[in-house]
């Protein structure tokens, strides 16, 4: 086990041309020991091949990557002490599920046959697939398969884990018990572990941390509370969460925000902490607007609204709404209890807290002012 650091790391493809693409460009993180971090972000952000990198299938274009005290950038991927998982298992077809587990160590180690043995039996009775030893791929489930190719890595005991969407190929039911899975199968290791997905439910519920990309660079690094609720820009803001929050670009003027369809007076605190920005884009999360009957009576964050849509999700109801005068298709969402009965075509109020928004500058994207997270039910300092 060690600590995992990705200094200035930068990854160029070049196509023999002038055309270069810049896959990865000057990424700096640290990865604790003992810590599950997840690298997220859309298809094509650099992930995929940051992971690539630490495991050694792809060169360094610049910086440096360390393993405890140790550089890796010119290790072979056999010589870095790591072992990764794959999306696609990478089973062996013509192995037993017992030669594939045994294959690396027989391959990289001059550890003897009945020591072998034994960590490959222990290792798949912990994995619950000492059944399976005799089995070949072929005859096993596609959870059964992850299990082996998870088997497999851990029976190296390598000093850090990388995982590339192992997930992705299961079925729903099966990727949430695996999840879990994962989670105890780490802390009880306690190795280092990079996990790759896009998957936000993946990346919110399985990691320590989580670190956000687009485009190759870095947007975020923290906890999964901390990049919910204290984005570091609108697009942390908008790739975090499911639903996505809602975006409303506005005008300001002093204490006052101007959207095509409504006026939202700011707090006189949230106001001055704006400086001299002009633009910018109020953002809320769908389940912070409250959402309940009409009234002619508005308040100053009080909205008369349409009901346009609703997905009943079981626990909660994603209501589509759209202000009263906006045409139709222009519309944000609010998430409300499962238990109300709330109709396309029925006319509300929308609530817009001040406590709870966001504001983004329009120009650069970077977060203005973000909720408090003391303002969060649960959360406490420790």
């Amino acid at each position: 086990m060690a600590e995992l650091t990705l200094d200035s790391v930068t990854k160029v493809f070049n196509d023999g041309g002038s055309d270069e693409v810049v896959a990865v460009d000057d990424l700096s993180m640290g990865i604790e020991d003992g810590e599950f971090l997840v690298l997220v972000g859309p298809s094509g952000c650099g992930k995929s091949t940051t992971l690539r990198m630490i495991a050694g299938l792809e060169t360094v274009t610049d910086g440096e990557i360390r393993l405890g005290e140790r550089t890796i950038n010119d290790s072979s991927p056999a010589d870095r002490d790591i072992a990764m998982v794959f999306q696609s298992y990478a089973l062996y077809p013509h192995m037993t599920v017992r030669e594939n587990m045994r294959f690396g160590l027989e391959e990289s180690t001059d550890m003897p046959d009945d020591e072998i043995r034994s960590k490959v039996e222990g290792t798949a009775a912990m994995m619950g697939i000492e059944d399976l030893l005799d089995r070949k791929p072929s005859e096993l489930s596609g959870g059964q398969q992850q299990r082996v190719a998870l088997g497999r890595a851990i029976v190296r005991d390598p000093s850090a884990f990388l995982m590339d969407e192992p997930l992705s190929n299961l079925d729903a039911k099966l990727r949430a018990t695996m999840r879990t899975e994962l989670q105890r199968l780490q802390a009880d290791l306690g190795v280092t572990t990079v996990y790759v997905t896009h998957d936000q439910t993946e990346a919110m519920t399985m990691g320590d941390r989580i670190a956000v990309l687009d485009d190759g660079v870095l947007q975020q690094v923290g906890t999964p509370l901390e990049c919910y609720h204290t984005p570091n820009n609108r697009f942390v803001a908008g790739f975090i969460g499911e639903p996505s929050m809602n975006f409303f670009p506005t005008a300001r003027s002093g204490d006052t925000l101007s959207a095509e369809q409504f006026t939202y007076p700011l707090p006189e605190a949230v106001a001055s902490s704006l400086g001299d920005a002009t633009e910018v884009t109020l953002g809320v999360r769908p389940e912070d607007v409250e959402v309940r009957p009409a009234v002619d009576d508005l308040g100053d964050h009080d909205f008369a609204c349409v009901v346009d849509v609703v997905e009943p999700v079981g626990e909660s109801n994603n209501v589509y709404l759209r202000f009263a005068d906006a045409p139709e298709g222009e519309t944000f969402i609010a998430t409300i209890s499962g238990m109300r009965n709330v109709a396309a075509g029925d006319r509300v109020g929308a609530t817009i807290p001040p406590s709870a928004i966001h504001l983004f500058d329009d120009r650069t994207g970077a977060a203005l002012r973000n909720r408090s997270l003391a303002d969060v039910d649960g959360v406490t300092s420790t």
